[in-house]
């Protein structure tokens, strides 16, 4: 069956009903179980963004982000009040342009939290059955492609 087929369609709506739930499920859970209390979910993800995107901008984050550049700024100026990230010197072509560095302390936050959410996981999948654990391990490459 091609993509464009009806009835693949048909089926892969089914079975985007049957993993929206669980996956939106797992996520919250996760969150919630290891959230670090200092920082926002989305102060983190931008927090993860800086770290794999040293210099990026504040206008580019938002981009990403899908939010307006002064809410973004207002969580910047959060985190930099709260030692986890710091602007670059001013670009030399264009002044008012400076980029976002994670700090020592924001790398160690991030690295911490990065932990603490693959130590919940691994314990959550200890509950599982071993042939439960091989089905997830199986689905890990379609489902970074689903979020490529």
């Amino acid at each position: 069956m091609s993509p464009a087929d009806p009835a693949a369609s048909s089926a892969s709506a089914v079975l985007a009903e049957a993993m929206r739930t669980p996956l939106l499920r797992l996520y919250r859970r996760m969150r919630r179980e290891t959230q670090d209390g200092d920082v926002s979910p989305l102060q983190n993800l931008m927090l993860v963004l800086i770290i794999k995107n040293p210099g990026i901008g504040i206008g580019a984050l938002a981009e990403i982000e899908g939010l307006r550049g002064p809410t973004i700024s207002g969580h910047i100026k959060q985190m930099e009040a709260a030692g986890l990230v710091a602007r670059t010197p001013p670009d030399p072509q264009d002044r008012r342009r400076t980029g976002l560095v994670a700090t020592p302390e924001g790398v160690r936050r991030a690295e911490a939290l990065r932990r603490q959410r693959t130590d919940w996981l691994a314990r959550r999948l200890d509950l599982l059955s071993p042939a439960e654990r091989q089905a997830i391990e199986a689905a890990i490459p379609a489902l970074a492609r689903l979020g490529e």
